[in-house]
């Protein structure tokens, strides 16, 4: 079952002599369950594209289906509420919100929706991402690697059509980028959600289940 399309999508900046073609004319889908990284080098598109799918730019042309809905076709209002509600979104930087704790917020994404959070969702999700006993700590009284931990449990606690990570270990070591990677790899695995891996990291890509190259705003490999 595909749960995203990309069809013929192209992405421009400026005009005329200022042009750049940042996507040109990329077309993939995506089944249900499937663990995706998509590499290549800078200004390849990667960035662009990421930004496409999590609902926060529109192509030049194009369309992009998600769970049967046509994206470019939603008001931005409609949009704004379809991310919140369909799209897990990872990045570099964490995006904590500091006086807020670990529980707060990963419930954060529910509470601007105006939906009351399970406590027992909750739970789970601080479980998944091994944080139970930092449940009340601050961003300022955690790790890097356990703040990015808290982004992706914020990321999954609204139950994501999509999960995009952008370059999520980028601002940590080793040892951290390589427990973020893997709670990634087991919630596809265990929660068969979707994820959608963006990075520059050859070792990283290879935990995905498919790759999709990047060069000058087309794929040029997918395997």
């Amino acid at each position: 079952m595909k749960i995203l399309e990309v069809s013929n999508l192209t992405k421009i900046y400026g005009e005329k002599s200022t042009e750049v073609m940042a996507l040109d004319n990329v077309s993939f889908s995506v089944k249900k369950g499937e663990f995706i990284a998509i590499v290549g080098p800078s200004g390849s598109g990667k960035s662009t594209l990421m930004h496409i799918l999590g609902c926060v730019d529109y192509p030049t042309s194009g369309h992009v289906i998600i769970d049967n809905v046509n994206i470019n076709e939603l008001t931005e209002t409609q949009l704004a509420i379809f991310r919140r509600r369909q799209i897990g979104l990872i990045y570099q930087f964490f995006n904590l919100i500091p006086v807020l704790n670990v529980a707060e917020n990963i419930t954060l994404p529910l509470e601007l929706d105006h939906r009351e959070p399970d406590p027992k969702e909750v739970d789970r999700i601080l479980k998944v991402i091994d944080l139970e006993d930092r449940k009340h700590f601050f961003p300022s009284q955690l790790s890097g690697g356990q703040q990015q931990r808290v982004s992706i449990g914020r990321a999954l606690m609204s139950q994501p059509t999509i999960l995009l990570a952008d370059e999520p270990t980028g601002n940590l070591d080793t040892k951290n980028s390589d427990n973020i990677i893997d709670l990634l790899v087991q919630s596809n695995k265990e929660h068969q959600q979707t994820v959608i891996l963006i990075t520059h990291n050859m070792d990283i890509a290879l935990k995905a289940k498919r790759i999709i190259r990047l060069e000058d705003g087309r794929i040029v490999d997918d395997r």
